[in-house]
């Protein structure tokens, strides 16, 4: 027990130095505390001042910063402004820059207009751009008008092909004149090469003057003074190739001679207007204006319209003029010329504002096809009611006939264009083509007619010559020609019969009489002594006095017919030996016959000669004279 005590007045005596020592700590903490914050009290209005030092010096930076600037821009307006004075001639970078400078501190100091002196700025900076502008504007007219120049026909001529390009000996105004198949053949291969209208180390300089004065908003007058001078230029160049302004006035009064010749020319002037001379101003604007499509294309009408005009007034005035046949062939080609140019036109002037110039190029050619569609008809009916009466006394081909044939032939040099015409060119029921229609349609016109012209001969003979010698023309020329296969074997054949048919009219309506009187009908008897009489008779009867007028008869009519037909013309060779062959084939054996038969009883009498004038081989001779188109003596 008295252990324990002991121990427990220990553990009392412990805790109570324990609780001292705590009381001790706590107050020494306590006084830590006191301590801190008097020690921050102290130290707040330090940190203040720190912190407002620290933004000062951050205000003082910004504002530095931004006098930095600031100056920096009048700096760089000041650089700008010396450019700007200078102009753009002798540095045109350093001048575009210059705006583009302006352009920047015109938007910074728009950005800041807290600056008191941003507004003084942007009047300065704009007084210079607007300057800078009026120079730009007097550069970009100075300079095309220095470079637009019209093209020499020369040089025009130097970029066709060298199948188009006029001939040494030809006027300067026209071209080779290769047939119209070459001239297909020619444009189907061409290569043109457009010439440069502008020198190529200036576009660039005036690309970018152009952006420039379209980023100014100045498009309007961008567009008039490129427009005034490219137009000018153009229509310069057209003038120096022999391009005329003619009213339809003009053209349609104008003698067909000299009307000719200037479609052709016309032709040749379409040509290098659209592919040479369009295209190279399409090409520049496009180069020129790079920047705006729009603008362009607007430029582009404004230069061309006038020209085109021109060019498109005077095939107008020629498919608007009184048709004739001799003009089908013209409005052929120029037809021809326009469809070729088509897809150049619609690809050249493309845009809207190029619309009306591609419908008036279409319009143009819609208005040359119709035309020619009813020349076709005009020529037709003029075919058929052709009414001269000067027919040629000989029977030989109608100047009608062979006009017609050679009309026809030429129509098939434009097969692919009638195609184009027709539209379409293989008829509904698949059996033929437009062109045969029309080939076929213009061959009976003729045929009608020459049947009418043939009446107009008194003798029926000849007037079987006369349609014999045309048919022929007509079968040989179609055999020899596009116009077989087109026609077909058919109609060949059937013509060839009317050939053959009026051949064997003529033969029996010329011959018959002749033929009477080498007949043995009328001469002999059936009772009869069969010997020669004093006065006529023979073995079969016959009188010597009708066999003598037998003879005489037939003297008289032979020579007549003789006379008559030597006058008269089989023009074309092989018929002609055909045709003195089929009379000497009826001819020849009844003579034979006639004089073996009867010629007995002439020989006996008295002055044989005066009625067997001519011995089968003489009328072999003789009738190898016919259809010569000259009088013979027998």
């Amino acid at each position: 027990m008295e252990t324990l005590a002991q121990r427990a007045a220990l553990l009392r005596e412990s805790l109570q130095k324990s609780q001292s020592g705590t009381h001790a700590v706590v107050s020494i903490l306590g006084s830590f505390d006191s301590r801190l914050s008097a020690l921050d009290a102290a130290m707040r209005p330090i940190q203040v001042r720190t912190h407002a030092v620290r933004t000062a010096h951050e205000n003082i930076d910004r504002t530095l910063r931004s006098a930095d600037v600031i100056l920096t821009q009048f700096d760089r307006t000041r650089e700008a402004e010396r450019e700007i004075q200078k102009g753009p001639h002798e540095n045109l970078q350093g001048f575009l820059d210059a705006v583009d400078r302006l352009r920047s501190i015109e938007r910074f100091f728009s950005s800041n207009r807290s600056y008191r002196s941003s507004d003084g700025v942007l009047n300065h900076v704009n007084s210079l751009l607007s300057k800078a502008l009026v120079k730009m504007e007097d550069e970009f007219q100075k300079q095309l008008t220095q470079r637009s120049k019209p093209i020499e026909p020369d040089r025009l001529f130097d970029c066709l092909p060298s199948t188009l390009r006029p001939s040494s000996e030809s006027h300067p105004e026209g071209g080779k004149n290769p047939s119209h198949s070459e001239n297909q053949q020619n444009s189907e291969a061409a290569v043109y090469s457009p010439p440069a209208l502008i020198e190529p180390r200036f576009i660039p300089f005036l690309a970018k003057l152009a952006q420039q004065l379209v980023q100014a908003g100045c498009q309007q007058q961008c567009s008039e003074i490129y427009s005034e001078a490219r137009a000018s230029a153009l229509e310069s160049s057209l003038k120096s190739l022999g391009v005329e302004k003619l009213s339809k006035d003009e053209v349609q009064k104008m003698p067909w001679e000299i009307l000719e010749s200037k479609i052709g020319n016309w032709i040749h002037f379409m040509r290098i207007a659209v592919k040479l001379l369009f295209a190279a101003e399409r090409q520049l604007c496009d180069q020129v204006f790079d920047c705006s499509q729009s603008l362009r294309d607007k430029c582009f009408s404004q230069i061309t319209k006038n020209s085109l005009a021109t060019l498109l007034s005077f095939g107008e005035a020629i498919a608007m003029s009184k048709r004739s046949p001799e003009k089908l062939f013209v409005l052929l080609d120029m037809y021809e010329i326009m469809c070729e140019l088509q897809a150049d036109i619609d690809t050249i002037f493309v845009g809207e504002s190029c619309s009306q110039m591609r419908e008036s190029a279409l319009s143009l050619t819609k208005c040359l096809a119709q035309t020619a569609q009813k020349t076709f008809s005009d020529f037709e009916e003029a075919v058929e009611k052709d009414a001269t009466k000067n027919i040629h006394i000989d029977g030989t081909v109608h100047p009608l006939t062979s006009y017609v044939i050679n009309y026809v032939k030429f129509l098939f040099d434009y097969q692919s264009t009638l195609k184009q015409l027709f539209q379409e060119f293989k008829r509904e029921d698949g059996t033929g083509s437009e062109l045969a229609t029309v080939t076929m349609s213009i061959m009976q016109a003729l045929q009608n007619n020459l049947d009418a012209k043939a009446k107009q001969y008194k003798d029926p003979a000849l007037m079987h010559i006369f349609l014999m010698n045309n048919i022929h023309y007509i079968v040989k020329s179609v055999r020899r020609s596009e116009a077989k296969d087109l026609l077909g074997d058919d109609w060949i054949q059937r013509h060839r019969r009317i050939v053959q048919q009026n051949a064997n009219q003529y033969r029996r309506i010329a011959w018959s009489k002749v033929l009477q009187c080498l007949s043995g009908q009328g001469l002999t008897s059936s009772g009869g002594s069969g010997q020669v009489g004093s006065e006529g008779g023979n073995s079969s009867g016959a009188s010597r006095a009708a066999v003598k007028e037998r003879f005489r008869s037939f003297n008289v009519l032979f020579e007549e017919i003789y006379q008559k037909q030597c006058g008269w013309s089989v023009p074309d060779t092989e018929l002609r030996e055909s045709l003195r062959l089929a009379v000497a084939e009826i001819l020849l054996p009844a003579y034979r016959s006639f004089l073996k038969r009867f010629g007995p009883l002439i020989e006996n009498s008295k002055a044989p000669g005066k009625y067997v004038k001519h011995t089968p081989e003489q009328v072999e001779v003789l009738l190898g004279n016919l259809f010569e188109g000259k009088q013979e003596r027998t």
